[in-house]
């Protein structure tokens, strides 16, 4: 993670001091939002060859058609998929993975795997959490 130059936060809503990385108006934010969302993640953890997309949308259980179009879109907009067109009657897309989209499966995976690993003492977490509040 990025650290500021002066290694303070003034706490102001001006921005001085406040580490470029944290700020509203940082560039990186957007590109977060997207790779952070779990349809995004779980499209590009099944795009492991080229997919169709009634291929992605019967492997990714509870996602909607309009869900999966918009994540898709996203994906293809940032450069992380690539769509398509396949000479076929009635005609056909397909999604795959850039080279860009590719060098994220490692960390998706750590992160996944992270997941995975931590699932039971989060679940423990939560249900400690929520007897507290019926406390």
């Amino acid at each position: 993670m990025a650290t500021s130059e002066t290694g303070t936060d003034s706490g102001t809503d001006s921005g001085i001091g406040i580490d470029p990385v944290y700020r509203s108006d940082c560039p990186s934010r957007p590109i977060l939002d997207q790779i952070a969302d779990k349809w995004s993640m779980m499209v590009m953890a099944v795009l492991d060859k080229p997919t169709r997309f009634n291929e992605i949308k019967r492997r990714l259980e509870g996602v909607t058609q309009r869900v999966l179009t918009q994540t898709l879109r996203r994906l293809e907009r940032n450069g992380m998929i690539v769509r398509r067109v396949l000479p076929t009657s009635p005609v056909g897309v397909e999604y795959s993975l850039t080279p860009l989209g590719a060098s994220l499966r490692e960390p998706f995976g750590r992160l996944y795997d992270w997941t995975v690993n931590h699932a039971d003492e989060i679940r423990a977490h939560q249900r400690d959490y929520d007897q507290r509040l019926q406390s």
